[in-house]
């Protein structure tokens, strides 16, 4: 079947509602082409997001691993200074 046969099966009372149905049509198909043009700026957004987070849980976990190198440091300075400190405790003769 042909488009002019088509054309020609459709009585002239019914083009102003294929009219409407036609724009109602693009009218949704501008929205759906708006809507996927939104969610393709947010998904790029959140794109972006997303890996300013995780260079910043990158840079924190280095962070972290040098706190704690940092804290280890600081308990064995701490433990040999009580323990130079017991010493010097035991070593001191009684008056």
């Amino acid at each position: 079947m042909a488009v002019e046969d088509v054309i020609t099966e459709v009585p002239a009372s019914d083009f102003p509602l294929l009219e409407e149905k036609i724009l109602k049509t693009i009218e949704l198909v501008k929205a759906a082409r708006a809507s996927q043009a939104a969610a393709e700026r947010d998904a790029n957004r959140l794109r972006e997001q997303l890996e300013q987070n995780q260079e910043e849980i990158d840079r924190l976990r280095a962070e972290l691993i040098g706190l704690r190198r940092d804290r280890e440091e600081a308990r064995s300075r701490v433990e040999r200074l009580i323990r130079q400190i017991d010493q010097l405790i035991q070593a001191e003769p009684e008056r």
